[in-house]
């Protein structure tokens, strides 16, 4: 009996140590294979700028420094004055994209920051890159 019962607890260990190493195993797998999103610069000053001149825009680089594709699910803006266009379709791992940001000073003759989350499978929550300035007559 003694030897039945050292075989089972043997094949119990040995089972038990199969899947410990299989999760594990699949786990690097898994994380092995992951976009990363990566915005160098994430804020941008536009100093003074006159509402006569209209709106202003300035370009974001979006690196993916991870090894899958990065899809960029959604851009929002602050408020409506400000306007972020991207291109929707993945970005390669290694490769960039840009995000440009517009922003209306018309009827805002203030100083102004307004920000632009950026949604993606590269993080979790949103990246957030930020444009400033002052709107004068």
């Amino acid at each position: 009996m003694n030897t039945n019962m050292n075989k089972a607890l043997t094949l119990m260990l040995a089972l038990f140590t199969s899947l410990m190493v299989w999760s594990t195993f699949g786990a690097q797998a898994q994380d092995a294979k992951k976009a990363v999103i990566s915005i160098p610069v994430k804020e941008y000053d536009f100093g003074k700028i006159k509402e006569s001149e209209g709106k202003v825009s300035h370009v974001f680089e979006i690196k993916n420094t991870g090894n899958a594709p990065l899809v960029l699910t959604r851009v929002m803006s602050s408020c409506g004055c400000t306007v972020p266009s991207y291109d929707k379709e993945p970005i390669a791992p290694g490769k960039t994209s840009k995000i440009t940001v517009t922003y209306d000073p018309a009827g805002r003759v203030y100083p102004f920051v307004k920000t632009v989350s950026v949604y993606s499978n590269g993080k979790e929550g949103p990246e957030v890159i930020t444009i400033k300035g002052e709107v004068v007559k």
